[in-house]
């Protein structure tokens, strides 16, 4: 998956406008970035990649590329 493909995937979920993102994007001036947010990245980093977010993860959220890079 490219990093364009990620992006346009991330903004799917965070149900964000296309092209609104970028790997820069810090997710605290992301409005859509809330608890509920939160739980569909959740089940679409298990779905997609097998994997699921612990806290310590998302606390280290600081911008879009922090997630993109757990996208793998």
């Amino acid at each position: 998956m490219t990093n364009r493909e990620k992006i346009e995937a991330l903004e799917e979920v965070l149900d964000c406008e296309e092209g609104t993102l970028q790997e820069e994007t810090e997710l605290e001036q992301v409005e859509e970035w809330d608890s509920m947010t939160k739980l569909s990245l959740s089940a679409y980093m298990k779905k997609e990649y097998g994997h699921v977010l612990s806290l310590k993860e998302y606390e280290e959220f600081i911008t879009v590329g922090d997630i993109m890079r757990k996208m793998k």
